[in-house]
């Protein structure tokens, strides 16, 4: 019986859509400020949903972002609060929640689907101050929405240092061809981390044909491999300081319909899958279900 490691949805886009209120650059940061309970709230509904690994609400919670955004002396707070949210959710939820592992974000610096050119030495030290806050409180890191070579080589070196495993996630341009954002091709990606191994390569943030399509690259690693997608249209609206409510979700990708290409990751050999933006709760709860129907166990990262 083949083991399955589920990951959670997209947090940042269930707390927008309960929140209520008009979106700014630093909505999800914010609500967890304001609103706290409805953060915890939705890393608690994955969990039912039988997700075993919930990354934490700290997406847009960099220096960069924050420096254009908001406020530069808000990012150990927010930090240390997404920490907290998603740990008291597993420990509300007691001994159905004892497996799940937390994932420590490290995501792009400047903004989602943009390559940060800035020099390597300036990179690296920005994801030394995220993973020195996130580092005692989490089980993992997953660097995730990767856009460029140089981004994720200045993550892995970061979060590798921690001892803790090191999940490497890139997002990819929705084409069909086989590109990261930046242009750069899937086979320099995967060269350029080879000297920087993480522990299990994913794409994720793309669309769901587009991830795929690159599974078929990953599967002749030999290390874990899998994928989460995006629900968008399209992400081309979203540039740097720009907000969520410029994006529109496919009709055609409910629960149903996302599940049928999760499953079809898992037939290509990928053993990590979950969803982004536009993939919530009962989408998850809808893929557990379909694993554990035909024989998957669903486990933690190992």
């Amino acid at each position: 019986m083949k083991d399955i490691v589920l990951l959670d949805g997209g947090v940042g886009q269930e707390v927008y859509k309960r929140a209520g209120k008009p979106a700014n650059p630093m909505w999800s940061s914010s609500m967890m400020m304001s609103r706290p309970e409805i953060v915890k709230e939705v890393h608690r509904e994955f969990i039912n949903a039988g997700a075993k690994v919930i990354t934490v609400n700290s997406y847009s919670s960099t220096p960069t972002r924050l420096k254009r955004d908001g406020k530069p002396e808000w990012f150990e707070e927010l930090q240390t609060q997404a920490l907290t949210l998603a740990s008291e959710a597993r420990d509300e939820l007691g001994d159905m929640a004892s497996d799940v592992q937390i994932a420590g974000c490290l995501p792009p610096l400047i903004a989602s689907y943009t390559s940060d050119e800035r020099p390597f030495s300036e990179i690296k030290k920005e994801y030394e101050q995220i993973v020195a806050i996130q580092k005692p409180s989490v089980d993992l890191f997953l660097i995730e929405t990767i856009s460029n070579i140089k981004e994720a080589q200045a993550a892995i070196e970061v979060a590798a240092q921690t001892g803790k495993k090191v999940l490497m996630s890139f997002t990819l341009e929705d084409n069909h061809s086989n590109q990261l954002r930046s242009g750069e091709t899937i086979e320099e990606a995967l060269r350029g981390v080879k000297q920087y191994p993480p522990d299990a390569l994913l794409f994720n943030c793309s669309f769901p044909e587009s991830i795929g399509e690159g599974i078929k690259a990953l599967g002749r690693l030999d290390k874990p491999f899998g994928g989460y997608a995006n629900g968008f249209t399209s992400v081309e609206p979203l540039k740097p300081g720009k907000t969520v409510d410029l994006l529109s979700a496919r009709h055609d990708m409910h629960e149903e319909k996302y599940a049928q290409h999760a499953m079809d990751w898992v037939k290509a050999g990928a053993t990590i899958i979950g969803g982004c933006c536009e993939v919530g709760p009962s989408h998850i709860d809808y893929l557990r279900r379909q694993l554990q129907e035909q024989g998957y166990n669903i486990v933690p990262f190992q």
